[in-house]
């Protein structure tokens, strides 16, 4: 075995090696460490043009019985002759290897691309339950992002690599700023021919760091027709003042002024706004995060979209009244949000719309809710002050195979009277049915 001999302790708390590092660098990066010892594995980065970066790593290669990493990567580090390696395929013989590795208290070095951190294999050695140390390079979004000229601070970043792309797609049509790391078949074609409608600026980062590098801007119908080197980071950026970072400094948490906002926080005409008691349930059924598509279907002032939008999600609002729709392009401008106004009568203006994960039906009649159960997506609510449309709703969400519940909203609210005295002033009960999908 090559490198220095580590004892094996037991690993409690945060996994890493309890000993002091010589850059004063416990192993998880955190300042300190006990005086005991236990091996630890050493996650580097590598950057973007295949380097690896960190000035510490050269003494963690000389003191390793095993590195792992891909072949691009191994060749490209000056890892000691005669060094055990591991060429990263599938990661499970690794994580075993590594595992071995551990328990016999031989250092170890996985080198990674970039900030191994940040979607990288640190989370996936940690589930593992292996002691890691980081030494980062820098991560191809900050590079995509410096690339283009542009700051970060408010971007969100999000993954298309192993997993659903539609939540890195509705996060691109959500927010304003948001960086994805793409895959084969989830790429900047594939996420940009489902921007269609929604006004975007993409940067396409190829071959970063190396000779061939090549930064695009481009728009979503361009990148759609277009071919893309694997893999490649996507920029998706919305037009100001909608893509104004968040001075909160976060891009898709619950917002600061909260949910369920009052009337006067909107503009509608003769009332005719969801009543912030109702709207409250509605939204909570909608159930409005980041990565979900919200369908806001007869939207009027589109205070429902506006706060499905408000908590991450991206949302397309349907109104057939002219009037209305600037309401809702008007609204959505001064709550900061950025909603897709798609104006028409439905259930004709739904087709060609994504699929939604949930849908708001708050006019149109039963035609338009037979319509959107068509398009089976995982919840539909519908908000009916007239009691004889309750059962046909029910009815048609239920032969739609929806389950379905249903509540009556009554509110009555504090009112002055004169002299002082206070008041109970009620406003119009209304039907919420929920449909969920089994």
């Amino acid at each position: 075995m090559r490198g220095r001999q580590w004892a094996v302790g037991p690993v409690t708390g945060t996994p890493g090696r309890r000993s002091t590092s010589a850059d004063g660098l416990g192993d998880s990066g955190v300042a300190g460490g006990s005086a005991a010892a236990a091996p630890v594995v050493t996650v580097a980065g590598v950057d973007a043009a295949g380097n690896p970066a960190h000035p510490a790593l050269a003494a963690e290669l000389v003191r390793a019985g095993l590195v792992v990493g891909a072949a691009r990567h191994l060749a490209a580090a000056p890892v000691p002759a005669g060094v055990e390696t591991v060429v990263l395929g599938p990661l499970s013989p690794a994580l075993e290897r590594l595992t071995t590795a551990v328990a016999a208290g031989i250092p170890a070095v996985v080198l990674a691309s970039g900030d191994p951190g940040c979607f990288g294999i640190v989370r996936r050695l940690r589930a593992a339950g292996l002691p890691v140390r980081v030494l980062p390079a820098v991560s191809s979004v900050a590079a995509a992002f410096a690339r283009a000229g542009l700051s970060w601070d408010g971007a969100a970043v999000v993954s298309a690599h192993g997993r659903d792309a539609r939540a890195a797609l509705n996060a691109c049509r959500a927010l304003p700023r948001v960086a994805v790391l793409t895959a084969p078949g989830a790429g900047a074609a594939e996420l940009s021919a489902g921007l269609a409608g929604w006004s975007r600026r993409l940067v396409v980062a190829e071959h970063l760091g190396t000779d061939a590098e090549r930064i695009t801007w481009t728009t979503p119908a361009e990148a759609a027709a277009g071919s893309w080197t694997d893999p490649h980071v996507l920029l998706s950026l919305a037009p100001t003042p909608v893509g104004a970072a968040r001075v909160d400094n976060q891009p898709a948490a619950a917002p600061a002024a909260g949910w369920a906002l009052p009337e006067g926080a909107y503009r509608h005409r003769d009332s005719m706004i969801t009543k912030a008691e109702v709207r409250a349930l509605v939204v909570a059924g909608l159930r409005p995060r980041l990565g979900r598509l919200v369908w806001d279907v007869g939207a009027g002032s589109g205070s429902v979209g506006i706060e499905c939008a408000l908590l991450g999600a991206a949302v397309v609002a349907v109104e057939r009244d002219p009037a209305a729709v600037d309401l809702v392009h008007d609204n959505a401008a001064r709550h900061g949000v950025d909603v897709r106004v798609v104006p028409g009568v439905a259930p004709a203006a739904l087709d060609g719309l994504p699929d939604a994960d949930s849908v708001f039906v708050g006019g149109g009649g039963i035609g338009v809710l037979a319509a959107v159960a068509a398009r089976r997506p995982a919840r539909v609510l519908v908000a009916l002050a007239a009691l004889d449309r309750v059962a046909p709703a029910r009815g048609v969400l239920r032969t739609a195979g929806y389950t379905v519940n249903g509540v009556q909203l009554s509110a009555a609210r504090l009112a002055d009277l004169p002299g002082g005295s206070i008041r109970l002033a009620a406003t119009n009960p209304v039907v919420v049915l929920t449909g969920e999908r089994l």
